[in-house]
């Protein structure tokens, strides 16, 4: 029993020094395809190099969660690979040991870090990403550009004009069949030279070909007396489509914010299918990792030292990974059409994997 167990925890720490090594190599690659694309994007502005590698840096956690089922997989590979040159996997099957008995440990490490990327990598790497974002945005400098913040605290838009910049604030905004309606609406317009020119308060406000229909507004202006308007009309760059998409995507929002945002959305008459999308998806991703981690095992079971083999194992092993790759592409996007339910689109990429991974191990093992 002694035996096992220290052979087990042997397993266990080899498989995470390879997967330390994958993470690390994958990550480098990913930093140096962000830098030049960061850098291609702002090459038409002065920016240094340190603000770009603090951009990549930034972008990196989020850029990550999408190459982990690669990173966990290509740990497998390694490790088996480890294995089989030094005639461990030999060894392992010459004292009895099955393929669950040496892969229970790697399943254990791979289920709990998965849980760990949910629940405390996915936050972390969401915060950093809304840092890039916030970077990425101060190098913006299109007259037309219209950022937007729309959370429970309600909508936020800034519009920059020739003439300077509008700020608007709704405290509760509703999607009503195809028209938006808002209430506690305010609105400031600044100078071209960042000073206060006017504001506007307003009871409700409605959205109609790209104007504002103010409703019981209060104009007031430095000096002057407020005026009061029974109806007013704002011109706005604001459109309901523009609203939908600057919507968060659901992959940069935290897993613990995400039922926030669902309630958030599904009160305010937007959809938040894509966000009950990707909830499901993190929750299904620990799954994921392991059915990777046996894909892997699939192409690496029997014990060998020639190289060719291992050539072929491995080209294998990646052609494995796009295959589920592409299939989680597809049912993802057809959840996000609302072609298949959300469950569905989320979990059917996993369970599928996770399904051929032990008919293909359970058929290599047991004949």
């Amino acid at each position: 029993m002694r035996l096992y167990s220290t052979l087990l925890s042997y397993i266990a720490r080899s498989y995470l020094k390879a997967l330390l090594g994958a993470t690390l190599i994958v990550s480098s690659l990913l930093f140096l395809f962000d830098i030049i694309e960061i850098t291609r994007r702002t090459g038409s502005q002065s920016i240094g190099i340190d603000l770009v590698a603090e951009m990549a840096f930034y972008r990196l956690p989020m850029a990550l969660q999408a190459s982990l089922p690669f990173v966990f997989m290509g740990g497998a590979v390694l490790v088996f690979w480890k294995f089989a040159r030094s005639s461990e996997l030999v060894v392992f099957r010459s004292i009895g040991m099955s393929v669950w008995k040496f892969l229970s440990p790697i399943i254990l490490v791979v289920v709990v870090l998965g849980v760990m990327n949910v629940t405390l990598f996915n936050p972390l790497a969401a915060s950093m990403y809304a840092k890039f974002e916030q970077m990425e945005a101060t190098l913006e400098t299109s007259v037309n550009s219209t950022p937007l913040a729309f959370d429970d605290g309600g909508l936020w838009l800034r519009e920059n004009r020739e003439d300077g910049q509008v700020v608007m604030h709704a405290r509760e905004v509703r999607q009503i069949d195809h028209a938006l309606r808002m209430k506690d609406v305010t609105i400031l317009r600044l100078g071209l030279d960042g000073r206060f020119r006017e504001r506007v308060d307003a009871s409700s406000a409605g959205l109609e070909k790209g104007r504002l229909l103010l409703s019981d507004a209060m104009v007031t202006q430095p000096g002057r007396q407020g005026e009061h308007f029974d109806t007013l009309v704002e011109p706005s760059n604001l459109t309901l489509p523009k609203i939908r998409d600057s919507f968060l995507p659901p992959e940069t929002v935290s897993f613990w914010d995400l039922p926030d945002f669902i309630r958030f959305f599904d009160a305010a008459g937007f959809s938040s299918h894509a966000h009950r999308l990707q909830w499901h998806a993190l929750l299904a991703s620990p799954l994921l990792l392991v059915a990777m981690v046996l894909m892997g095992a699939v192409f690496s079971l029997k014990p060998s030292q020639r190289s060719v083999n291992w050539l072929f194992r491995i080209v294998g092993a990646v052609a494995a990974g796009f295959a589920v790759f592409f299939f989680s592409k597809i049912t993802f996007t057809l959840g996000l059409a609302e072609t298949l339910p959300v469950s569905m689109a989320a979990w059917s990429p996993t369970l599928v994997t996770t399904f051929v991974a032990l008919t293909i191990l359970f058929h290599l093992e047991d004949g």
